[in-house]
């Protein structure tokens, strides 16, 4: 039996002035929750005011949220001053009461209604009709309660975020009716099983080192930025924001862990910060794990509080903090030491192996980084270790070959065909990766066009790249990659070295590209094959 839900209410805040994408995702994020337990909207009435409701006046801005069948969607139906958009909303009121009477709908969600207002029909009737109601909002679910309404579940809206709400109102509704429901978390699509069934992948799946090490990467980058501003003379007190910093790293990787294994957002992120202060003595190995345990245990944590029936606020307030002070402290007391020992022990690893000789390390590095990185090693392997280097100092003997043998490479070849291209069209798309590899310090993919069409292209750059790593080895450079190339010399720990280094592996790959081009030009011209 496919049931009819009615969905009425209103919010405030930044809604409305946001171009209705707010009200939209709560309303989406209900309707998701719906179709997992197999569950359809049969009407809609919700205003979205452009301050908060409790301060609204009648000439805030507003917009009224309709039921769509035809579009199997909501739509605005009303747009003006919060008068005029009540005064659409009680004619639509009176429908949905209507549609009540003739028993279309069987349940009705609520958010912050205005039971002696612009809901007062539709109240009235569920209280008639001894309709199952669920809903948020402290004094408005008081209000409908004393008119006699069957609230199964209700709760405030502080501490709420728009997925809380719409798992909360759900679970309440299949549980009153003893249907099947799976709550939908994250990207995952509702199942639209015959059973109703959502599915929601396992947070274990979502695990993915990688990718919380790119996404943590402004944090890192933000980090040698202001080491390098603190070595400005008269800037020196900087150097102790940069200790703060350092100490800042965990936490950020924390919270990017949590909400990628549990996809529960503003939840998540709580959980995750809570488990990266307690794992800040771990480094950002401790704070990886604190953040991926923080995340696993907020998924299985949340789903269980909404099975228990709490409500809404206490749902976040014991998902989002005890999930974090869990993971957190098994962190801070029993993982912390042997994490730190670990990132440690990496560093250690590498300053022995370029110890031995730099100049080979670096030659070796320069060679191998442009099949690392075309063959998918480089974001799974290189970069953590990167960040493990800059984590105490900044910058990272990786990194700089990173910049030398990646983005200064990428541009010599992006420029050589700029000033030398085979086709007037190359220029073109030379041109742009040029500018994003010397402008932002990368996009170093940009040369991929020039290096797989040519051979000797392609053996430029890694010649190049091991030439510019072995400058890195000779010079004992250490630096990053992922800034303006005119950045990179500065955040560095030798300006001069890393200076030439770039500018080495820029200059010769530039000239073979060049000379490779202009060969092929000529043969061209000569009726020849190409290389």
């Amino acid at each position: 039996m496919n049931r009819q839900i009615a969905i009425i209410g209103s919010s405030g805040g930044n809604l409305y002035n946001l171009g209705g994408k707010e009200p939209r995702k709560l309303l989406d994020e209900i309707l998701v929750q719906m179709e997992s337990a197999g569950l359809s909207c049969g009407a809609l009435q919700f205003i979205a005011a452009g301050v908060s409701m409790d301060a609204a006046k009648e000439t805030t801005p507003a917009a009224l949220y309709s039921w769509s069948s035809s579009q199997g969607a909501p739509v605005i139906i009303a747009e003006g001053t919060l008068q005029q958009v009540n005064q659409a909303a009680e004619r639509l009121d009176r429908e949905i009461a209507e549609q009540i009477e003739l028993g279309e709908i069987d349940g009705v969600i609520v958010m912050s209604a205005d039971p002696e207002g612009s809901n007062r029909h539709a109240v009235e009737a569920c209280a008639k009709y001894k309709l199952p109601v669920t809903g948020t909002g402290g004094t408005s679910m008081a209000m409908i309660q004393a008119k006699g309404v069957h609230v199964i579940a209700a709760s405030g809206t502080t501490g709420t975020t728009n997925r809380t709400r719409a798992v909360t109102f759900v679970t309440s509704l299949s549980k009153h009716w003893r249907i099947p429901y799976r709550p939908v978390i994250g990207t995952a699509q509702a199942s639209s099983s015959s059973s109703g069934s959502g599915s929601s992948a396992s947070p274990w799946r979502r695990i993915n080192i990688r990718g919380m090490m790119m996404a943590s990467l402004p944090g890192f980058i933000g980090m040698a930025l202001v080491l390098a501003v603190s070595k400005i003379p008269g800037l020196s007190a900087l150097s102790e924001v940069f200790d703060l910093m350092i100490k800042a790293l965990p936490v950020i990787l924390a919270a990017i862990a949590a909400k990628q294994v549990s996809e529960l957002d503003e939840v998540s992120i709580v959980a995750g910060i809570v488990a990266g202060i307690l794992s800040v003595e771990g480094g950002i190995i401790g704070g990886i794990i604190g953040g991926i345990g923080a995340g696993i245990i907020v998924h299985y944590l949340f789903r269980k509080c909404v099975e228990w029936r709490f409500p809404a606020t206490t749902v976040n307030i014991v998902a989002g903090g005890i999930s974090g002070l869990i993971a957190g402290l098994i962190v801070y007391f029993l993982i912390a030491p042997i994490a730190l020992s670990a990132g440690e022990g990496i560093r250690t690893l590498i300053e022995t192996l370029v110890s031995w000789s730099p100049v080979m390390a670096g030659l070796i590095a320069g060679l191998l980084i442009w099949p690392a990185i075309i063959g998918g090693v480089y974001h799974a392997a290189i970069l953590p270790i990167v960040l493990l280097e800059m984590e105490t100092t900044s910058n990272s003997f990786l990194g700089a070959v990173d910049m030398v043998g990646l983005v200064m490479v990428s541009a010599g070849i992006t420029l050589a065909n700029m000033i030398a291209p085979r086709d007037k069209g190359e220029a073109a798309v030379a041109a742009p990766g040029f500018a994003m590899n010397m402008g932002f310090g990368t996009f170093v993919e940009a040369a991929y066009p020039f290096m797989f069409s040519n051979k000797l292209v392609f053996a430029g750059a890694i010649a190049s790249a091991g030439l510019g790593g072995m400058l890195v080895g000779l010079f004992g450079v250490r630096g990053t990659a992922y800034v303006p190339s005119f950045v990179g010399p500065i955040t560095s720990n030798n300006t001069f070295g890393f200076l030439i280094s770039m500018l080495a592996s820029l200059l010769c790959s530039f000239l073979i590209t060049f000379f490779v081009n202009k060969m092929y030009v000529y043969r061209s011209a000569k009726g020849t094959i190409g290389m």
